[in-house]
Parts: C-alpha cells; sequence; structure tokens
C-alpha cells in the first residue's frame, strides 16, 4: 500500500512539473512573438522628410490668374493653401517642395512664358528693399528636375531654376521715365537638355553713360556658357555667389564660372533680388516641367 500511495505520489509531481513548463514555454513563445509583431510594426513606420527651406523671405508667382502671386506669411502655408496646393507641394517621401509649371496666358511683363517661381523679399511683403553687388550675396540650392515633357523633335524642354534679376530704383525710374522698376537679369540659369547653362547680361556699348545703361535695350545676352557635367534627371548643388564687380556660379562645388569684367563692374548701378524655382520655357501644348528643391539658402 506504501509504495503504491508513493508510486501516485510521483505521477502527480510528474504532471505538475511538466504541466508548469508547458505553461512557461507558452507564455516566452507569446512573448517573443509580440517582439516579433513590434519589431515588425516599427520597420513598417513610414519616415516623412520635408524640405529644408524657410519661406519667410520669398514670394511665389503662379501660371494662373494675371498672373497670381502669394506673399509671406501666406506662402508659408503652402501645403494647405488650396491655391498653392496644384503648384508647389511638398514631396515627403525625398524630403523636397516640388514647383509645376505649364505654358498659359499667366504671364508676367516683357515675357510669353508662365512660372512657378520664387522671389527674394529681404522684407517680407516688400519689392521696395534689394541688395547690390557691392553688398554681396550668395544662393545655394539643392534641387533636381523630377520630370520634364519633350517636344515633337523627342528633345526635353527646358527651364530656368535660378536668377539673378535686376531692378531699378524709384529714382532710377523717374530719371528714364520708365513707368516700372523693372530692369533686366543680370543671370538666368537653366536647365537644358540634361545640363546646366548660364547666361548673363552684356552692354551693347561701353560708351554708354550711367544713366543709359540703366535702359534694358542698352543690354543685350553674351554667348552662354554650358557646365560639363550631365546632371540629368539626379539631385544636384547650385551656388552664386556675388561681390563688387564679379559673379561666381558654381555646379556640385566642382566646376566653377567666374564672371569679372567691365559689364559686372557697370551692371553695380542697379538693384537686385534672387529667384529660384520652375520658369518654364514651351509654349507646346500639354508641355509641362516639375523642379524640386530640397534645399535653399541665402547668406550675406
Amino acid at each position: 500500500m506504501k509504495n503504491f500511495r508513493k508510486e501516485i505520489i510521483t505521477i502527480l509531481s510528474i504532471v505538475f512539473l511538466t504541466t508548469t513548463a508547458a505553461c512557461q514555454t507558452a507564455k516566452s513563445s507569446v512573448v517573443e512573438t509580440d517582439t516579433k509583431i513590434t519589431k515588425k510594426k516599427k520597420r513598417k513606420k513610414k519616415k516623412y522628410k520635408l524640405p529644408e527651406i524657410d519661406l519667410s523671405h520669398w514670394k511665389v508667382t503662379l501660371p494662373i490668374g494675371k498672373p497670381t502671386e502669394i506673399e509671406p506669411p501666406e506662402i508659408i502655408n503652402y501645403a494647405t493653401n488650396k491655391t498653392l496646393m496644384p503648384f508647389m507641394y511638398n514631396d515627403s517621401v525625398s524630403g523636397a517642395l516640388v514647383f509645376y509649371a505649364y505654358p498659359s496666358n499667366a504671364t508676367t511683363a516683357n515675357t510669353k512664358y508662365s512660372r512657378t517661381e520664387l522671389r527674394e523679399q529681404m522684407q517680407p511683403g516688400s519689392n521696395n528693399v534689394n541688395w547690390t553687388f557691392k553688398q554681396g550675396r550668395e544662393l545655394k540650392g539643392k534641387l533636381a528636375v523630377e520630370d520634364i515633357s519633350k517636344d515633337s523633335n523627342g528633345k526635353y524642354h527646358k527651364t530656368i531654376i535660378m536668377q539673378i534679376h535686376g531692378r531699378l530704383t524709384n529714382q532710377q525710374k523717374e530719371l528714364i521715365g520708365q513707368k516700372d522698376n523693372n530692369a533686366p537679369p543680370m543671370l538666368k540659369i537653366y536647365w537644358q537638355n540634361g545640363k546646366i547653362r548660364v547666361k548673363t547680361k552684356k552692354l551693347k556699348s561701353l560708351s554708354l553713360t550711367n544713366t543709359e545703361i540703366l535702359h534694358e535695350t542698352a543690354w543685350t545676352d553674351d554667348e552662354g556658357h554650358t557646365f560639363d557635367e550631365e546632371v540629368g534627371f539626379k539631385k544636384f548643388t547650385l551656388e552664386v555667389k556675388v561681390s563688387e564687380g564679379k559673379m561666381i556660379v558654381s555646379l556640385n562645388n566642382n566646376e566653377f564660372k567666374v564672371y569679372e569684367n567691365i559689364h559686372m563692374e557697370k551692371w553695380g548701378v542697379f538693384e537686385n533680388y534672387f529667384k529660384a524655382g520652375n520658369y518654364f520655357q514651351s509654349r507646346d501644348k500639354n508641355s509641362y516641367a516639375k523642379v524640386k528643391y530640397y534645399e535653399l539658402n541665402i547668406t550675406e
């Protein structure tokens, strides 16, 4: 009888220990499974990127209206502004600000092309405060052409991605009897066939007086310069530095074009401002361009 009781107790002990071990194994398995699920969830979590661009000193011109322009502080809320959203929006995957443009009748004076383009405003909301070459200034941008249409010959259209635009002071405007403050652009930087092309202005005659050179007709385009590197649709960096009588344009901090001549010296009579974005150079039906800016900074 005693032996029988011992056997029963032994069997019960074995059953208890087996059950306990099984429970612990099951709990451990559940914990491991939960951990794996949590890890999987963490892996699936997407990171959203935003462009590194402060718009508090920029206004934008759109390819709609007469044309429509939006200044600070309204431009800062571009992500929720219904007027801006079709033309200026975030690509949160790549962390870029996209500028979309197409040909329309919403053009500014002296051009047939439309744009989604930023215009520097040193004083937010005002076009009357600008800078001279003597004061010096620098614009640096990291950008890419995301997409652009082709013409009937299968060649890509072109677009202007950066500019330095001249401006007459009110006194200069009155001096030459001009209706507005518009002056020629000293610098235009194009994306053209996958390369970066730079064009500037030069005087038609060096014998013109300081008053005569205020007229837009006193200036003409130079022959232009195309950088060797083909950027295509890849990300690239452009930098423009100006100082008294001098302008340097660089691509990817590898190629440099230096302008230091009498034309740059004479240009010192004008005030200036930077422009950046997508000034689309086509009137073809159904044509378009999308330019992405990841970074855009101005320094003195």
